[in-house]
Parts: C-alpha cells; structure tokens; sequence
C-alpha cells in the first residue's frame, strides 16, 4: 500500500476511488519570464506528491496531509468563504484547486470526499513542491468529479488557486511543467500563447545529471521580493508602451535605459535577455547538445544575481564552487531569495561536486547543504 492510501485508511474505512500523482520540477532555464509571457525550459522531476481518494457520504471536503497534523474540512458548500477568507496554511493549494476546478468545469458533479496527500519532493528548495500538490489534487477531481479538463486547462486551475487562493502572485510555468513532464525532455513553453514542444535534453545519451543544491534558505513567494520584483516587470512594461515584457528585445534595452529608472531597467534587462537565453538554450540543445549550453546557465545566474538581485550569498557560493569543480553549467533555480541552485554535471563527477560544495559551505559557516540529483521525469499520471 502507498503511503497516500495508508493515509487515506486512517481517515475512512471506504475503498478508494484512485489515487494520482504529479512531480516536483526543476526549472533548467527561463527565471521569472513566465509571468512576463515569455519562454520557459523546465523539466518535470522523479520526485512526487500523491494524493489518494475516497468518496463521502456528504459534501465536505476532508483534506489530510503527511506534512501536516490534522485535517482540514470545509463543505462545498461554503468553499467560496473559505477561500475568501483565507488563513487556510497549506490546505489553500488543495482546497483552492477545489475551488477553482468548480470555476473551470460548471458542468463537473462536485462531491464529498476525503483526500490524503503526501509527498517527497523537498519543500522550498524551488523545486514547485506546491506544483505538485495542485497536480496531483486537480488530476484526481478531474476524474472523480467528471470535469473533463485537458492537462493545460488543469495547469490553468492550478496557477488560478496559487495566486487567487493562496496569494502567491506566480505564472504558469510549474503547473505546465508538473503536467506535461517526459522522461530525459523538458518543455519548452510560450507562456502568453501556453504552446509547448518536447525538448530531447539528451542527458541519459552523454552520461549527464542534474545536481541540485538545496541552501536550505527559506523563501516564500508570496511575502514581498517576489511581488516587488512583479510589479518592476510590469511597471517597465507600461513605460515601454508593451503589454507584457516578452514583447521587447534585446534591440529595445538601449530605449529602455534611457526611459526607466536604474533599478526597473535593470529587472527588465533580466527578462529580455533571460528570454533570449531560453531560446538560445533550445537551439543549443537541439543543434549541438547538452554539452553546450554550460555558458548559458552561467550566464543565466549572473543575470539574476546582479540585474534581478534575487539570489543570496549561499547560492552564489553554490553555483561557483559547482563550476570550479567541474560543472559544465550552473544557476540558481526558482523564484530565488534562498531556495536551490542546480549544476550539470557529468554522471561520475556528482559526488565530488556535491562534495566540493558542502566543504564550501563549512568554510563559510553556512548551514551544510542538501545536495541530490534529480532525473527528467513523467508528468501528471493516475497511480492506481
């Protein structure tokens, strides 16, 4: 028995209905474009949050979790409260994703039911731990309440509960991600039209993995670095006379330096230059391998250390000990102010890296970090 259906049997006698899964991801290129309608390249990680399911016999929602003692009850009935209200904690992503299925699906049959949901991907190493949890609760109701919603519209449910429910003020990015995952691909995703294209990454044929580095630096995307460094984005935007930044170039940051402040500037140059990066990434991959794209990595976390200025010192102790032992490339990874950085790294270097690292890490006093690696992996999926 699966730890969710273990959970599941200390909530109801009844059999359950199913139980669904979706993953943690990592994101290899393409920070804080999405809510920008820009270019995105994550991945999907092995890394899951399950959620098991049984029917009741009434219309409360009785939300259980493995990370928390207790569980959450809520009628459908006073669902909008609830969520209007707020002062949820960690019961906002499930019980939102409720909510916002409803809003999605008017034609679904809405019912009772009891939900226990665990998890191994870490939380607040921006490995979208709470993308997993909106995926693996939006592909459950999607079957057991009839709604009919394809996996892009269940990503779009999954974005509505973490920003209108839970008040974290993120794109689409992980939700796609958590959604559409391939084994050993990324996906490749225009944020403002929600196309997307598998890409091969190629890292099981060159014998290379993901290494991820945890600080163990706590962030929280919906406390004020986040939110401030959004609404820089769409401040440059209204100067600049575009709808969202994905529509300028590389060719327009001359104007724009000349029309913003030095800090707004400086965030839009981010985002137009990370966009080109994610594009060039996709190329890359695609024209000469993974092998290629180290620089661009790298490049990526300068840009978000000094124009975006959302890393810390312990990422970018991170990031340039992974480099100075052998990484090809490495980067923070997420919304940033603490988190994970990534390191790609040959197969039979992992742990010397990993190694070089937490030596680092002592030597700086910093509290040791998590280091694992992480494999491109399969997205949303019913388990049994």
């Amino acid at each position: 028995m699966s730890a969710a259906s273990e959970l599941l049997a200390t909530l109801t006698d009844r059999v359950a209905e199913g139980e669904w899964s979706a993953p943690g991801r990592v994101n290899l290129i393409g920070e804080h474009t999405d809510y920008n309608e820009g270019f995105v390249l994550p991945f999907a990680i092995a890394e899951r949050t399950a959620a098991a399911v049984a029917l009741r016999d009434d219309d409360v929602l009785r939300i259980s979790s493995s990370f928390s003692e207790g569980a959450v009850e809520v009628p459908l009935a006073a669902l909008d409260d609830a969520i209007s209200a707020g002062g949820l904690d960690w019961a906002a992503y499930p019980l939102g994703v409720a909510w916002a299925l409803r809003r999605a699906a008017p034609d679904a049959a809405p019912r009772g039911l009891d939900v226990a949901i665990t998890s191994n991907v870490p939380v607040g190493a921006g490995l979208s731990s709470s993308a997993a949890i909106e995926g693996a609760v939006a592909s459950a109701l999607n079957d057991v309440w009839g709604a009919g919603l394809d996996r892009v519209a269940l990503a779009r449910v999954g974005r509505i509960a973490e920003n209108e429910a839970v008040g974290a003020p993120t794109g689409i990015m992980d939700q796609m991600a958590s959604m559409l995952g391939r084994a050993d691909a990324a996906t490749f995703l225009d944020c403002r039209t929600l196309q997307t294209q598998e890409v091969d990454l190629g890292f099981a044929r060159e014998g290379l993995e993901i290494l991820v580095i945890d600080t163990l630096v706590s962030h929280a995307h919906s406390t004020g670095g986040y939110a401030e460094r959004r609404a820089a984005c769409e401040a440059g935007a209204r100067a600049m006379g575009v709808l969202a930044l994905r529509d300028l170039a590389e060719s327009d940051l001359p104007r724009a330096r000349e029309l913003l402040d030095d800090v707004t500037y400086r965030r839009v140059r981010h985002i137009v230059t990370e966009n080109q990066r994610v594009l060039d990434t996709v190329a890359t991959l695609r024209d000469a391998g993974p092998r290629a794209i180290g620089e661009l990595l790298v490049a990526s976390h300068a840009s978000m250390r000094d124009d975006f200025e959302i890393s810390v010192p312990e990422l970018d102790l991170a990031v340039d000990t992974a480099l100075a032992n052998g990484a090809i490339g490495a980067r923070m990874t997420g919304g940033g102010f603490g988190g994970a950085a990534i390191a790609l790294v040959q197969g039979d270097r992992l742990e010397a890296v990993a190694s070089a690292v937490g030596e680092a890490f002592a030597a700086g006093r910093y509290r040791a970090p998590r280091t694992f690696p992480v494999l491109p992996s399969v997205g949303a999926r019913r388990d049994a």
